[in-house]
C-alpha cells in the first residue's frame, strides 16, 4: 500500500532438502508462492509452492484510484526541510 503500485513477487520452486549422502550444505529451500498484489493489498494472484507460472490482468486504473484516495505525492512539505548540493 506504501508504494502505491503493484507489486510482483517471484520466488524458486521449493524443493526438498537434499539426502545426508548427497553432502549439500548449506541448503536453501525457498518459499515458493510467487504472488501479485494489487496496489489496495488485494492477492490478485498466487500459486503454490512447486513449478508454477502465475498469470495476471492488472488494471492499471487501480493505481490512479489508489493515488487519489491516498494522495501522498501531494502532501510534501517543503517548508519543512531545503534540499541543497553537496
Amino acid at each position: 500500500v506504501d508504494n502505491q503500485c503493484y507489486v510482483l513477487t517471484a520466488s524458486p520452486a521449493r524443493s526438498d532438502p537434499p539426502s545426508p549422502e548427497e553432502g549439500k550444505y548449506p541448503h536453501y529451500t525457498a518459499w515458493g508462492h510467487s504472488t501479485v498484489v494489487s496496489p489496495w493489498g488485494e492477492v490478485v494472484a498466487t500459486c503454490e509452492e512447486g513449478e508454477s507460472l502465475v498469470v495476471a490482468d492488472l488494471d492499471v486504473s487501480k493505481v490512479k484510484e489508489m493515488r487519489m484516495g491516498i494522495p501522498t505525492g501531494m502532501q510534501k512539505r517543503g517548508d519543512m526541510y531545503t534540499l541543497s548540493e553537496v
